[in-house]
């Protein structure tokens, strides 16, 4: 791996928050808050200082995400000034549940996720309106964000490009637009934005290539406020993936406990946190994160919940 740089990485875990909106209705009575809750602390007690745990969707979309439940996890986390949890908001709707459930700076302080497709197809399965109403919405929302002085951070979905199922078509994205992107979320005041490959369509190649264009565009800038969070079917390409962008010089990386997760429009899993920890680790890269807890915890939530609630693939 590179040695021309930092050889520390920082890994956001999203287990709590991809894995919850996949459960189902029938498996709410196991994915309580208060596993939640139980698996967030033992989450953090491994080193993990960036989490995704809530996402404020319509519960009819994701049940778990219900208004009650992400009070009472909230409630029971309390309120921590040196962690980021992060909840996502998907719209003017979504940031009205975040300050009512008081997330924000002066309460639980929370960091909100804003995000949106490069994608028009996608953006309007996932979000239900083209990409120019989802950012002019998110620019009245940063406004007021940056006024109370909540943190914020952002992804753009099927960066690397979005298999439409049912036109039996990859739809194929544009660096230049992808940029731009990137710069848009910056500019509104974004700390960090992290592309993810939503279906696991790039290999190590394309990957590598994707990856090279945007950062010889920017020429380097921003390098450190970047991420990336692959999903893919087989957790093995998804670090292979990794690795690749690590070479290049990205340091952010998201990842979920079992490789577990996925999008409600049709994505595979995630890339393996334990497996990433393991492999930063034996290349000699700091993570900050006590393996063996990442690995014990990954064996107590697949016993208590993943066997008990297995997630099916959304067409």
């Amino acid at each position: 791996m590179g040695s021309n740089q930092a050889t520390k990485v920082i890994i956001t875990d999203v287990t709590l928050r991809e894995y919850g909106q996949n459960v189902p209705l029938s498996g709410l009575d196991i994915f309580t808050p208060e596993i939640r809750i139980k698996i967030a602390l033992k989450i953090i007690d491994a080193g993990f200082r960036n989490i995704e745990i809530l996402s404020c969707i319509h519960p009819k979309v994701a049940p778990a995400m219900n208004k009650e439940a992400l009070k009472k996890i909230s409630t029971g986390l309390g309120r921590m000034d040196n962690v980021h949890l992060i909840t996502l908001v998907p719209n003017r709707s979504g940031y009205r549940s975040f300050l009512d459930m008081g997330l924000g700076q002066d309460g639980y302080n929370h960091t909100i996720g804003i995000f949106f497709s490069a994608v028009e197809a996608h953006n309007l399965a996932n979000l239900g309106r083209p990409i120019k109403e989802s950012i002019e919405e998110y620019r009245k929302i940063a406004r007021d964000v940056a006024a109370k002085k909540i943190r914020l951070v952002a992804y753009v979905s099927a960066a690397f490009g979005y298999f439409d199922r049912k036109k039996d078509v990859l739809i194929e994205t544009d660096v230049e637009d992808v940029v731009s992107y990137i710069d848009l979320l910056l500019d509104l005041g974004a700390q960090t934005v992290t592309l993810s490959d939503l279906q696991g369509v790039a290999d190590e190649k394309k990957t590598g290539t994707f990856f090279e264009a945007i950062l010889n565009r920017k020429k380097g800038k921003d390098i450190h406020k970047l991420g990336y969070h692959p999903h893919n079917i087989s957790g093995e390409s998804a670090i292979a993936n990794s690795k690749t962008a690590y070479d290049l010089g990205i340091r952010r990386f998201d990842a979920s406990l079992g490789g577990t997760g996925g999008c409600l429009t049709g994505a595979p899993g995630n890339q393996p946190t334990e497996t990433l920890v393991r492999f930063f680790h034996q290349s000699g890269v700091e993570t900050g994160l006590d393996e063996k807890n990442v690995f014990s915890l990954k064996d107590m939530i697949e016993k208590e919940l993943f066997r008990k609630i297995p997630l099916q693939q959304k067409e």
